[in-house]
C-alpha cells in the first residue's frame, strides 16, 4: 500500500467519511437526483462509482452497509 492509498482511508476529521465513501455518497446523490428521487439499483451506481474510485462489487456493498445505505 502506497502513502496515496493511505491518505485515501483515513476519515476526514470534519465527518468522519473517507474520499472513496464521500464519492459513493455523491454518485448515489446525483443519481437519485436523475431518478427523480426514485432508488437506484446497486448496479447502477457501481457502474458510476467506478469511473472515480478501483473498488470490487463486494467492497461497494461492505461500504453501502457502513454508510447505512439500503441495498435491494
Amino acid at each position: 500500500m502506497d502513502q496515496r492509498d493511505t491518505l485515501e482511508n483515513i476519515p476526514d476529521v470534519r465527518d468522519g467519511l473517507t474520499r472513496t465513501e464521500r464519492i459513493i455518497l455523491h454518485v448515489l446523490n446525483e443519481t437519485q437526483k436523475e431518478l427523480n428521487g426514485r432508488s437506484v439499483p446497486t448496479v447502477m451506481l457501481y457502474g458510476r462509482v467506478v469511473e472515480y474510485v478501483n473498488l470490487t462489487e463486494a467492497e461497494l456493498h461492505v461500504y453501502l452497509d457502513r454508510l447505512g445505505v439500503r441495498t435491494g
